[in-house]
């Protein structure tokens, strides 16, 4: 066997071939909004209107003149008449006045002449009237028209990968299907005179084919779709004829075996008829035979034939080619837990765990400004979660924490 001439670093490699292979982004496609999960959004999502679309409740209590509550205590009570009451789902067909008062739900319109809410736990029901306990200020305890998405506003990004919380902020906004970039499909085939199908007899000399099950199922971790080209023997017509009809078919194709510098190494000398062969050999071990080509603008990793160094490689090169195809680069997988620094002071309560909402970025983390847990744009503009434990009254300046992400970086 024939030694190569160079082995090039991973990152060198990966580098050299981007620049020279070009890889075009995939073409876009329509999904419904329940099967939007996980894929990479190809549009802007812009808000038609204003989330929520009415000031409402954010406490159970009673909605009034904040004005009216001014000056009012325990001591002081100031009593109000209760006109009315307002579920969650109704429409207040009554305003409120000076010195009136209507019982609310959360979630609840506000009535016409309401500014804030006082919650039940400040008031006494009298009957026709209520005892205001605790003084508010204007929109105390309202969630404010347009306080999570403003109408007009661009709610997520194009390139974000949908999670769970955007697919609730666009269900919020009534949209019923999204434009994201399609699935790639991903072809893979064994070569080798020795290999049999699991379903075939084993005779002597014969080995099973496990590459082609192992990398297809790979395929299929990573997010994308697997297409089983079978096995190709070590013959350059028929390995040809079978990269071919990956192309056709798939987006990439990946090929095991074959790709050395042997005698029946074939494959290289393919890709290199068909396309173009930009790095074969990398500084890896195992996976030294593994090279990385373009043929018709699709690209094509060649994997050496034992099943560990193969699928060491595939994970190596296949997910850094695939953010390529869908225009995303994922740095940080969701659920990854990462250590950062607080550049500002996070409070909480002492005897309350408390979950912040932070943006993680360059190893620091921010604080996202919230006024509720019913803002769901705090989960879309956030990326990471601080758990502050319930001993604990906050995270200092400068102190260091754990970070759950909460969505891909």
């Amino acid at each position: 066997m024939r030694g190569f001439k160079e082995r090039m670093r991973v990152d060198k490699a990966l580098k050299l071939y981007f620049k020279k292979a070009n890889l075009k982004k995939l073409d876009s496609e329509k999904v419904d909004l329940l099967n939007a999960y996980s894929r990479v959004l190809s549009q802007d999502i812009i808000a038609k209107y204003d989330v929520p679309h009415f000031d409402r409740s954010a406490v159970d209590g009673y909605a009034v003149k904040a004005e009216n509550t001014f000056g009012a205590s325990t001591t002081n009570p100031i009593l109000l008449k209760l006109v009315g009451s307002v579920e969650i789902g109704e429409k207040p067909d009554f305003e409120i006045k000076n010195g009136e008062a209507a019982k609310i739900a959360t979630g609840a319109p506000i009535p016409e002449g309401a500014n804030a809410v006082v919650m039940v736990e400040y008031t006494n029901d009298l009957g026709d009237y209520v005892e205001i306990l605790n003084a508010v200020s204007p929109f105390k305890n309202v969630s404010r028209k347009g306080e999570d998405v403003k109408a007009g506003e661009v709610v997520i990004g194009r390139g974000e990968i949908l999670q769970p919380q955007d697919i609730g902020i666009l269900a919020s906004l009534g949209i019923r299907e999204v434009e994201v970039v399609r699935i790639p499909k991903i072809a893979v085939l064994t070569t080798g005179n020795e290999l049999v199908e699991v379903y075939e007899k084993l005779e002597v000399g014969k080995i099973i084919n496990s590459n082609n099950p192992m990398i297809y199922t790979a395929i299929k971790e990573i997010g994308c779709i697997p297409i089983s080209l079978g096995i190709a023997s070590d013959n350059p017509v028929k390995i040809e004829r079978k990269i071919k009809e990956g192309l056709r078919v798939a987006d990439a194709v990946v090929v095991t075996g074959g790709t050395s510098v042997g005698e029946k190494d074939y494959v290289s000398v393919v890709v290199k008829k068909l396309g173009d062969l930009i790095v074969h050999g990398i500084s890896m071990k195992p996976g030294m035979p593994t090279g990385l080509g373009v043929i018709n603008d699709k690209p094509i990793l060649l994997l050496p034939g034992f099943p560990m160094a193969a699928l060491l490689s595939f994970y190596t090169f296949m997910p850094k080619i695939v953010e390529r195809l869908l225009g995303v680069e994922v740095l940080k997988r969701k659920g990854e837990v990462v250590k950062a620094i607080a550049k500002r002071r996070i409070p909480s309560s002492s005897g309350i765990r408390t979950f912040a909402r932070v943006i993680y970025k360059d190893g620091f983390i921010e604080p996202l400004r919230t006024s509720g847990s019913g803002v769901l744009t705090s989960m879309i503009k956030a990326n990471g979660l601080v758990v502050i434990e319930e001993e604990k009254e906050g995270i200092e300046e400068g102190e260091k924490v754990e970070v759950v992400l909460t969505r891909h970086l």
